[in-house]
């Protein structure tokens, strides 16, 4: 972060403004070790009813920043709200799918279309700012805690019938019928998707590659620009560690996500209490999806959508709510040590 500083004056102040994020989030660890977790399940509902409300808000109110109008503007600092919902949906979801309990497959139903508008009525608001990376995450957040719920598993065979259809109908409109799909979905909304399968074009895509590509095994330079990539600091930070610290710089980074993924799988394993391990599987969710979709955003084998790479991009939103999912979480009982019993 402070290498980019030196890239483009956009980004002078971003090692900063990072470090206080940082400085925030070990703040958020410490207040949530004293604060009652349970509250926070308890009252999900109303939290996630005030980050809809946010969300609502920012359409109106909203900072645009490189065609989205997806931050509030605090004066000294902005917040993004699709960000925040990750948290409050996660909580929400996690009660409901460990407290719910079926005796018909009505009350599966009707369960399973009440958590579909919990996730529509998010996900609309988010596509209309536009940011496509936070729907991906509320669906697959979706996904994930319902398949760990109680509710049988032939629904999801009837999803995903549904769903094979529903994309196979899509891609074949948009192969070989433009102009009907065009008619369908409106003029806009087919060139966001068009936009999509772009994935080879622009500055972006072409610089992470170059820089990828010409690392040296090692390097250390914080001051020299090297290759130019815009937007270096957010959605590709990974290529710009080339940079700075070379292909040693991109393995360790890999390592480093390698062992935080078989640490939190480890440990979801061993937390008891329901609601908490969905909500530690709604967090791997996010953090593995998040590492996956960046690094293939800067290697060009998936569109450009905003993802962060957790903890490396530059971001208070971000970074803060990832702090808050670790909060929450390391006050689970499968954090806590067990008393050692020696054995005679």
């Amino acid at each position: 972060m402070y290498h980019a500083g030196f890239i483009s004056n956009l980004y002078q102040n971003n090692f900063e403004k990072q470090l206080l994020w940082f400085g925030i989030g070990f703040l958020i660890l410490i207040f949530f070790k004293f604060f009652p977790i349970k509250l926070l399940f308890k009252y999900s509902l109303f939290l996630y009813i005030i980050n809809v409300l946010l969300l609502i808000l920012v359409l109106f109110i909203g900072k645009n920043i490189n065609g989205a109008k997806a931050w509030i503007d605090l004066k000294y600092f902005t917040i993004q709200p699709s960000e925040f919902m990750k948290i409050s949906y996660s909580l929400y979801l996690a009660y409901l799918c460990s407290k719910k309990k079926f005796f018909r497959w009505r009350d599966e139903i009707k369960f399973i279309l009440y958590v579909l508008l919990l996730f529509a009525i998010p996900a609309i608001l988010v596509f209309l700012e536009p940011d496509t990376g936070a729907i991906i995450f509320y669906f697959f957040i979706t996904l994930v805690l319902l398949w760990n719920s109680r509710i049988h598993k032939r629904w999801f065979v009837i999803f995903g019938i549904f769903v094979i259809s529903l994309i196979g109908g899509f891609f074949y409109l948009y192969f070989w019928q433009k102009d009907l799909l065009i008619s369908l979905i409106g003029t806009t909304f087919f060139y966001r998707v068009d936009r999509l399968f772009s994935l080879g074009n622009g500055m972006q895509i072409e610089n992470a590659l170059i820089a990828l590509g010409s690392a040296p095994l090692w390097r250390f330079s914080l001051t020299e620009t090297g290759i130019y990539i815009p937007e270096a600091p957010t959605d590709f930070i990974f290529a710009l560690t080339s940079n700075v610290f070379g292909i040693t710089g991109n393995i360790i980074i890999l390592l480093c996500f390698l062992m935080l993924d078989f640490y939190f799988i480890n440990y979801a394993k061993k937390i008891k209490k329901k609601e908490y391990r969905l909500f530690l599987y709604s967090f791997l969710v996010i953090f593995i999806l998040s590492q996956l979709i960046n690094i293939s955003m800067n290697i060009g084998i998936f569109p450009i959508i905003g993802i962060p790479l957790p903890f490396l991009s530059y971001g208070g939103s971000s970074t803060i709510v990832l702090f808050i999912y670790l909060a929450i979480i390391f006050q689970t009982n499968a954090f806590k040590r067990k008393k050692r019993i020696n054995s005679i």
